[in-house]
């Protein structure tokens, strides 16, 4: 499995792709298969995200999960500190991080 992700230009946050457009939620990414580099000339053409990039995920029933950790940390936010994670439908955590 295929995602891409990359950071939203007026923001800085994490987004990833839903097939539609840009989330800060993983569990919204879309697999892109062999579509991806096509996927991402557009988008950064468009200037609607920011080195944006091609990751393997793996599915789990909650959405997709980054293979990499570091891409791990970048979807679901600190791994000291899981009160700070970003969840889908919590609008007002990164006020409350800030």
């Amino acid at each position: 499995m295929k995602i891409l992700t990359g950071n939203d230009l007026e923001s800085g946050d994490v987004v990833w792709w839903t097939g539609r457009g840009w989330s800060r939620h993983v569990a919204e990414a879309v697999d892109v298969g062999d579509q991806g580099a096509a996927i991402l000339a557009v988008e950064e053409a468009a200037r609607r995200v920011n080195v944006a990039y091609q990751i393997e995920a793996l599915p789990s029933p909650d959405g997709p999960r980054p293979a990499h950790i570091k891409d791990r940390i970048r979807a679901y936010g600190p791994t000291v500190r899981p009160d700070l994670s970003l969840a889908p439908g919590d609008e007002g955590a990164l006020e409350r991080i800030v």
